[in-house]
């Protein structure tokens, strides 16, 4: 597939991307709008973590990571979080021990990787108890964390402080005693005196000894104890978090757009239908001869080029005479069928479309309704049916006169079906039916057959090999490829010269939409049209209303029509 068809198709359901655009972008929009807001506040805490020189680095640095990453899992253990909960006046949530989930926020505690930085962030939809539990959670955990590092060294501080307050008093009585002795002169309180100091100094030597040991587990407490500070404390949040609509919103529709991208190139490869000129040569290996624009079908459209001469659906179908005019320069064409392989596709709309341009150039022309099954060309001519073909070949005169009804399009005349026979396969087929195309020929310088599609019946097989050419009218857009090839290779099989394919029913946003607007705006913006009773009317598709028609009419199913 070329650059250009993928822009084709682009544009071709270009309605489909936008509507899921719209849709997408407008959904996520709607559920962002009724979301709750989430606040988000965050602390960031700082571990100075206790040295031992006895230590490596390389020990410290995996002792550091296990410290970060102990200090996260207690900051969301249930003792903290119900601690915090009891400081800010709220109600705990009856939950699993799961993270947060004693305070109604959400709290995600990590170390920031390669520091001694723990960062503390809560969410919920109160900014502010989501600031006061990001403030007060560290808070609450220094506290514990510090009792529960300083408990380690009570029991001996204890034990200790007695110890030297037993020993204050033994030493406290001791002196008294030798403050007492101090005045005596008498040899056995000198002997007492001697005893009382020496026991002094003992005590004074052990309370020393105790007093170094109490100091030495003070030390030991103080280089042990770990140091966590608030580096960064929380901020009241004034934008909530999530839902982002707009990032939402943009997202949504970014996604709805390529799903609808993906769709429609999607349903364009599973579409086998004809859609333009190069489905055309490729499936069939056809040169298309006309292109027409899809417009409406209503009694008074109908006879497009009669009423209409000037709108560029009339210069299609000049075109298309052109063409087939240059399709057989050395054999000029007197007699041309035209076929299709479904009732639907405006077969017998381009016949008398294409026999009135046909004799506004100057030729004279008979349009010959041989579809002896569902015969509308009358309605287009306004003519009337009861006489016409079957009549002529039921007839043994030679002559046609009576048979051919003049039209209201100078040089051409109808010669419509007639009453409907019971066996149209061998009217057709008969060699009367070859007398008449002559006698006919004798008349006007073109003949043109409209009959029954291709594939439904054999009357169009019967008369392809008794007129000069065939003209296959595909519906774009609607005709499958295996059903035209079909039909192709019916024709070719009963020897038809075919010529090459009307493509008709061409969709106004398709290529060439561009042209279509633009000369039909140019040639006839601010004329009015008349009817074929002459009566004034204003000419479609101008104003707002008219392009709501057409933009209704592109969304819209086909009309199935002749």
């Amino acid at each position: 597939m070329e650059l250009r068809q993928y822009f084709t198709v682009l544009w071709r359901w270009l309605w489909l991307i936008v509507l899921g655009t719209f849709l997408a972008g407008g959904t996520a929009y709607l559920v962002s709008r009724n979301m709750t807001p989430i606040y988000s506040a965050s602390t960031t805490l700082l571990i100075n973590e206790a040295r031992n020189p006895a230590i490596t680095d390389y020990t410290s640095l995996l002792t550091s990571e296990r410290l970060a990453k102990t200090y996260a899992k207690l900051l969301t253990k249930r003792p903290v979080l119900e601690e915090v909960a009891k400081k800010l006046g709220v109600e705990t949530e009856e939950t699993e021990e799961t993270e947060g989930g004693a305070l109604p926020a959400d709290i995600n505690v990590s170390p920031v990787r390669d520091t001694q930085l723990i960062q503390v962030s809560v969410e919920g939809d109160d900014p502010q108890l989501v600031m006061d539990i990001a403030n007060t959670l560290p808070e609450v955990f220094i506290e514990q964390n510090a009792e529960m590092q300083l408990s380690r060294f009570a029991s001996s501080k204890e034990n200790l402080s007695k110890q030297l307050a037993l020993i204050e008093s033994d030493m406290e009585a001791t002196q008294q005693a030798l403050n007492d002795l101090q005045d005596s002169d008498s040899a056995a309180d000198q002997a007492e005196l001697a005893r009382l100091q020496t026991l002094l100094a003992q005590y004074q030597s052990n309370y020393a000894r105790l007093l170094s040991s109490y100091e030495d587990i003070r030390l030991a407490e103080v280089q042990s104890l770990d140091n966590i500070v608030t580096v960064e404390p929380a901020r009241l949040p004034r934008f909530p978090i999530r839902p982002r609509k707009l990032q939402n919103t943009l997202l949504a529709a970014v996604v709805g757009c390529m799903l609808a991208v993906g769709v429609a190139f999607l349903i364009e490869y599973l579409d086998d239908t004809i859609k333009s000129s190069e489905d055309v040569g490729q499936a069939l290996g056809l040169s298309t001869l006309g292109a027409i624009t899809r417009f409406s079908t209503e009694d008074e459209d109908r006879l497009i080029t009669a009423a209409h001469p000037r709108s560029p659906i009339s210069e299609a179908y000049r075109a298309l005479r052109t063409n087939i005019q240059y399709s057989s320069v050395d054999n000029p064409l007197r007699t041309l069928l035209i076929t299709s392989t479904d009732p639907t596709e405006g077969k017998t709309t381009t016949v008398a479309n294409l026999g009135t341009v046909m004799a506004q150039a100057g030729l004279s022309v008979i349009v010959v309704d041989s579809d002896l099954r569902r015969p509308i060309l009358h309605q287009y001519f306004e003519v009337s049916r009861n006489v016409g073909l079957t009549n002529a070949l039921l007839d043994k005169s030679p002559s046609t006169d009576g048979y051919l009804q003049e039209t209201e399009v100078e040089n051409l005349r109808v010669l419509a079906c007639g009453p409907l026979p019971p066996n149209p396969s061998e009217l057709l087929n008969s060699q009367r039916m070859r007398e008449l195309i002559e006698q006919l020929k004798e008349e006007a310088d073109v003949l043109l057959f409209d009959s029954p599609p291709i594939l439904a019946v054999t009357d169009a097989s019967i008369l392809a090999n008794q007129v000069d050419g065939v003209l296959l009218v595909v519906d774009a857009g609607a005709t499958r490829r295996e059903v035209a090839q079909r039909g192709k290779e019916q024709l070719d099989k009963v020897g038809a010269n075919l010529l090459g394919v009307a493509l008709n029913k061409l969709s106004h946003r398709g290529r060439g939409g561009y042209y279509y607007y633009h000369y039909y705006y140019s040639s006839e913006d601010g004329e009015e049209r008349r009817d074929k009773q002459g009566r004034k009317r204003s000419r479609r598709g101008t104003g707002v209303v008219g392009t709501l028609r057409r933009w209704v009419g592109n969304l819209s199913p086909r009309s199935r029509s002749e």
